[in-house]
């Protein structure tokens, strides 16, 4: 959702209008997280959307995780969502994922 708040200043307007489905996989959790959310940020650039609506699941152990996710949203619309910068690629700067306090975080630095 942060990501996206970038081209839509309130991603909760987003309409659900449009699906695409994501199957990926990589040896680690923060290696999952960058290349899902550079498979967002292509596929997003590629079909000019924004998307507002995710479900994702991730299986697998360390070594194997398999994601996979449905994101949801619209056509992009500069007058309506007002975007502010164009999200390029995420980065290993600062990455990761690890639970902390009872819930999960997942960070990294975003080109911009």
């Amino acid at each position: 959702m942060a990501l996206f708040a970038l081209l839509a200043e309130d991603v909760s307007s987003v309409r659900r209008v449009v699906e695409e489905r994501i199957e990926l996989e990589a040896p680690d959790l923060p290696e999952l997280l960058v290349a899902f959310l550079n498979e967002l940020i292509s596929s997003a650039d590629a079909r000019g959307l924004v998307f507002g609506s995710f479900s994702v699941k991730i299986d697998g152990q360390p070594g194997s995780y398999h994601l996979s996710a449905h994101a949801r949203g619209e056509p992009l619309d500069p007058d309506r969502h007002q975007p502010t910068v164009q999200p390029k690629g995420a980065t290993y700067t600062a990455l990761r994922v690890s639970p902390e306090g009872g819930q999960w975080v997942a960070q990294c630095v975003v080109d911009v």
